[in-house]
């Protein structure tokens, strides 16, 4: 089965498939011969919430093509439950987030998931357990276009512990929230991170 791609341009998603995907939101189709990811994303309006496709048979090859011509950035974070069953998250940036941070050189993903969780909240993570899902997300540095790639893991902590935001990080708050009660975040989140939450069975 050919792998399909969900990638966040702001709050405007890229598909790349071998299907239309079923939402309410009209899909706009895209052709891939000319496509140039720098340009597509400066005509980009600022605050739109759009859903583009490429619509082809090899979804992977066409997102091999996409990559060549960007920065590639590895990333990777946690969904953490606390032993009372509420789950964490940081305020960045103006926007409700999940701890997640790049790789160091010579670090797994898996490894760089919990050392960021750990660093970014100034807890200790008890236990790694599987990978929730990736996520895709595209921003401009410098004169290049980057692609991020963040996997996702689900962790859990002893007890419920205190959480020491990590201020350098512009984190300016992190909390332990109910997952009844999320409404804040799914307010005010990246559509990546509703991804995870999904994938995580919180939502």
């Amino acid at each position: 089965m050919p792998r399909n791609y969900r990638i966040y341009i702001n709050d405007n998603t890229l598909f790349i498939s071998d299907f239309l995907p079923e939402q309410k939101e009209k899909i706009q189709q895209l052709e891939f011969q000319d496509f140039d990811l720098q340009t597509f994303y400066k005509k980009l309006k600022s605050g739109s919430k759009k859903s583009y496709i490429f619509l082809t048979k090899n979804p992977q090859e066409t997102f091999k093509k996409l990559k060549k011509d960007s920065t590639i950035i590895k990333a990777a974070g946690g969904l953490v439950e606390s032993a009372n069953g509420n789950y964490l998250f940081i305020f960045r940036n103006k926007k409700w987030d999940l701890p997640k941070g790049k790789l160091e050189d010579g670090e797994k993903m898996k490894e760089a998931a919990v050392r960021e969780v750990e660093e970014e909240c100034g807890i200790k993570v008890l236990k790694r357990e599987d990978k929730l899902c990736k996520t895709y997300h595209v921003y401009p540095m410098g004169n290049k276009m980057v692609i991020k790639k963040t996997n996702w893991y689900k962790m859990k902590v002893k007890g419920e512990p205190k959480l020491v935001p990590q201020k350098e990080e512009g984190i300016d708050e992190a909390v332990w929230l109910d997952k009844n009660h999320l409404s804040p975040v799914v307010k005010n989140t990246f559509p990546s991170i509703m991804d995870v939450l999904r994938a995580g069975g919180i939502l």
